[in-house]
C-alpha cells in the first residue's frame, strides 16, 4: 500500500514539475520572443511611475501578451527597479525583452510631443509637434514666431494637452550671436534675461535639450561649451603651414566660409580659395564681412550692397583692409571650422555663384571673369523669366 502511495506521489511530482517546466518554457516564449504588436505604438512613462503601470498601459496597447510575465521577466533581470521617465516609441513584434531594455536604459525621448525652437539664420519659430507611430513622422500642431508673432491663444492649452516629454532649442549654422540672444530672450519657456550679447562664433550650431524654466545664461554656457570643444579639437588636428597665429583667427575664417557656401561638398574648397588669397597677399573681398560691417550683425540687410559701402573704410570691408576683421561674423557649425582647418590643396583663388545653388571656381582673372559673365547672364534670365518676358 505504502509502495503505491509513494509510487503515486513520485508520478503526481514528475508531472507537476513536467507542467512547471512547460509553463516557464511557454513563459519564457512569451517574453523574448516576438510579441503581438502589429503597429508601433507610443509608451508613456511618467515621472515616478511603476511598472505595474506601465505593464498595465502596455497591455491595453497591444504591445504584450501578460503583464505578470512582463513584470516577473524584469524582475528576474533585475531591472523593475530602474524605469526611466521619458517616451518610447515600441516597435512591431518588439519582444518583452526589447521593451524592458527601452524603459530601463532611457536617453532621449522617441516618440510623444516636443516643443522646438528652431532659431535660424534670420528668423526663428516655435513649433509644437507630435510623433505619429503608425508613419514615425512628426506632425505639426501649432507653431509660431515669439519674436515677431503673438502667441497663439489655444497654444498654451495644446502644449498642456499634448503632454510634451522633451523642449529643445536648435541653433542653425550661420546665425549671429545678436541674433541668438533676441531669439532666446523671446522664449517664454527660459529665465531670466541675456543682457550682453556673446562673443560672435562662440556659440555651437547644434540641438540643445532644455528644461522648463531653465536659465538663459545656461543654455548660452552649453553653447559656448561645446564651440571651445570643436574649436580645441580641430585646432589641435589642424592641417600644417596654415596663416592662422591662433584658433580665433581660424574660427574667423570660419564663419566666413560659413557664410560664403551652404553646400557642404563645397566649404574645404572655399576655404582653399581665402588661404590662397592670404598667402598670395591678396584680399579675401568677400561680402558677409562687407554685410556684417554694415548690420553689425543686427539682422538681415534686405538689399544689396552699394558701391559706397564696398568703398568704405570698416574694420570688416574686406575689400579695403587686407587680412582678416577682427571677428567672426556668425556661429560657425564644426563642418566650417573643420573645413578652415583643413582646407583641400588648391590653387583656386576666385569663385562666383553658377546658378546652382554652388559656386564655379577658377585659379586665373581670365577664367573667373568668363564665370562671372555667366553668371550675369544667369541672372538677366531668371529676371527676364520672373517679369514674364
Amino acid at each position: 500500500m505504502w509502495r503505491n502511495i509513494v509510487s503515486n506521489f513520485l508520478t503526481l511530482m514528475i508531472v507537476i514539475l513536467v507542467a512547471l517546466a512547460g509553463v516557464i518554457a511557454w513563459a519564457k516564449r512569451q517574453y523574448d520572443g516576438p510579441g503581438p504588436l502589429s503597429q508601433a505604438v507610443c509608451v508613456q512613462v511618467p515621472r515616478g511611475g511603476s511598472f505595474y503601470g506601465v505593464s498595465e498601459q502596455l497591455v491595453r496597447l497591444g504591445a504584450i501578451s501578460s503583464g505578470y510575465i512582463f513584470r516577473i521577466g524584469a524582475d528576474y533581470s533585475e531591472k523593475s527597479g530602474q524605469l526611466k521617465f521619458g517616451s518610447y516609441l515600441v516597435e512591431p513584434n518588439a519582444t518583452m525583452e526589447q521593451i524592458v531594455d527601452q524603459v530601463t536604459e532611457g536617453g532621449p525621448s522617441t516618440c510623444g510631443s516636443e516643443l522646438v525652437y528652431r532659431i535660424g539664420v534670420n528668423a526663428q519659430r516655435l513649433e509644437l509637434r507630435e510623433l505619429d507611430p503608425a508613419t514615425s513622422q512628426f506632425v505639426d500642431l501649432s507653431e509660431y514666431d515669439p519674436v515677431s508673432e503673438d502667441k497663439p491663444d489655444d497654444f498654451e492649452a495644446l502644449v498642456d494637452d499634448a503632454n510634451v516629454t522633451r523642449t529643445r532649442v536648435v541653433l542653425a549654422e550661420g546665425a549671429t550671436s545678436w541674433h541668438v540672444t533676441q531669439a532666446l530672450n523671446a522664449l517664454p519657456y527660459l529665465s531670466g534675461e541675456l543682457k550682453d550679447v556673446p562673443a560672435e562664433g562662440s556659440l555651437a550650431p547644434n540641438s540643445y535639450d532644455i528644461t522648463n524654466g531653465e536659465a538663459r545664461s545656461e543654455v548660452v554656457s552649453q553653447m559656448q561649451d561645446a564651440q571651445a570643444a570643436i574649436l580645441a579639437e580641430a585646432w589641435a588636428n589642424r592641417a600644417d603651414g596654415l596663416p592662422y597665429d591662433s584658433p580665433e583667427e581660424a574660427l574667423i575664417m570660419a564663419s566666413i566660409v560659413e557664410k560664403e557656401t551652404g553646400i557642404a561638398a563645397e566649404r574645404r574648397q572655399v576655404a582653399s580659395v581665402f588661404v590662397n588669397r592670404i598667402e598670395q597677399g591678396m584680399r579675401l573681398q568677400t561680402d558677409p564681412t562687407v554685410i556684417y560691417g554694415v548690420t553689425d550683425g543686427r539682422g538681415n540687410l534686405g538689399r544689396g550692397i552699394r558701391a559706397s559701402e564696398l568703398r568704405r573704410a570698416t574694420p570688416y570691408n574686406t575689400y579695403v583692409i587686407d587680412g582678416l576683421p577682427p571677428t567672426p561674423i556668425a556661429n560657425p557649425g564644426r563642418a566650417a571650422i573643420e573645413a578652415a582647418l583643413n582646407p583641400d590643396s588648391t590653387n583656386y583663388v576666385f569663385f562666383v555663384a553658377d546658378g546652382t545653388g554652388g559656386h564655379a571656381f577658377a585659379t586665373t582673372l581670365d577664367e573667373h571673369n568668363r564665370n562671372v559673365a555667366r553668371w550675369r547672364e544667369i541672372e538677366a534670365e531668371r529676371a527676364n523669366a520672373a517679369s514674364g518676358n
